[in-house]
């Protein structure tokens, strides 16, 4: 059996960022905030690799991508961290529109490997910019992949996956996991982007989620359990997204609850319903339900309890859809 530990979720990130750098001197760091630490995942990264590979940047968000794609061209594996997601919309030039397609744009003859990190999710009353969770946007160009991890083995194996890619990737991360504990193999290992995972089995209903909301979709279905049997799928990958697990678990429930933080207009709940109904319609034994944010900006301050998904509200939404099958609960 590998050998494992229980470590927390920042400790993971950085074990991660510090194997690959370790690994393949083309690996550096640049960022805001990153030598003193905003978040402790790179903490100590400065003093090990040096200055030249941890590099402190200003409050420049266009001109950190920017830079990270010019040495990206150059055979370089740059990792930004741009400390939240939602300043990634300052850059948005350089990563929606020259990151995202340069691959393509130029015949598939360059490849860019460049890695993203950022950390978003409501809950901890930040505010809008802070909190929001870009990958909706993200989807909305080609080219680029996203991911987001729901525990610490899979922060670190996700985070190598995308270091190691020769395409941009986009590594989202929850506020609201930064401390949460899990087992991590000490041995090296990567979790392959767009490979989905069921975190506990059931018959009844599928939900679908992702970083935070798994955790409470499985406190859900667990107060559900005597009432319903509930599936919960962690879909770790937005793009690639693993359709054919989702579809998998769906032939067997005939229900789906799609939990998500993003806004539920044209979000990726919503791409996810539309390719349920174009590839697994007659899966489907009810309407698919959408537990999202609403389509308003995220308040700031304790308001964000009413606007984001929760257990309470998950409850409700695998009620409803299993209600239409006559199932009790």
């Amino acid at each position: 059996m590998n050998d494992t530990r229980e470590i927390r979720f920042y400790e993971a990130i950085r074990e991660a960022l510090s194997e690959e750098m370790q690994r393949d001197e083309r690996v550096f760091l640049l960022g805001e905030s990153i030598r003193g630490g905003t978040w402790p995942y790179t903490k100590g990264l400065a003093a090990r690799f040096g200055d030249e590979r941890v590099l402190d940047t200003p409050i420049a968000e266009a001109g950190i991508v920017g830079c990270a794609l010019g040495a990206a061209l150059e055979g370089m594996r740059p990792v930004v961290d741009l400390m939240y997601a939602g300043f990634m919309y300052q850059a948005a030039s350089e990563l929606f529109l020259q990151a995202g397609g340069y691959h393509f744009i130029h015949g598939s003859q360059h490849p860019l490997p460049m890695t993203i990190i950022g950390t978003c999710g409501v809950g901890k009353r930040v505010g809008h910019e802070h909190a929001i969770l870009p990958h909706g946007a993200l989807l909305h160009h080609p080219g680029i992949k996203v991911c987001s991890p729901s525990t610490p083995y899979d922060a670190k194996g996700l985070l190598k996956a995308a270091i190691r890619d020769s395409n941009p990737v986009v590594f989202l991360w929850h506020t609201g996991l930064i401390t949460v504990r899990g087992h991590v193999p000490t041995e090296d290992y990567v979790v392959p982007l767009g490979s989905a995972v069921t975190r506990r089995a059931g018959t009844d209903v599928t939900v679908l989620a992702s970083g935070l909301q798994v955790h409470h979709a499985l406190a859900a279905a667990e107060n559900l359990a005597s009432e319903i049997s509930v599936e919960v799928l962690d879909a770790r990958s937005y793009e690639p997204f693993d359709r054919a697990a989702l579809l998998d678990s769906v032939a067997k429930t005939t229900r789906l609850v799609i939990v998500d933080e993003d806004f539920e207009r044209g979000g990726f709940a919503a791409e996810i319903c539309a390719q349920v109904m174009e590839h697994g319609y007659d899966l489907l034994d009810a309407p698919v339900k959408r537990v999202c944010h609403p389509a308003l900006p995220i308040p700031g301050g304790y308001i964000d309890a009413y606007t984001m998904p929760t257990t309470e509200r998950i409850e409700a939404a695998i009620r409803a859809t299993c209600r239409r099958r006559g199932i009790q609960g």
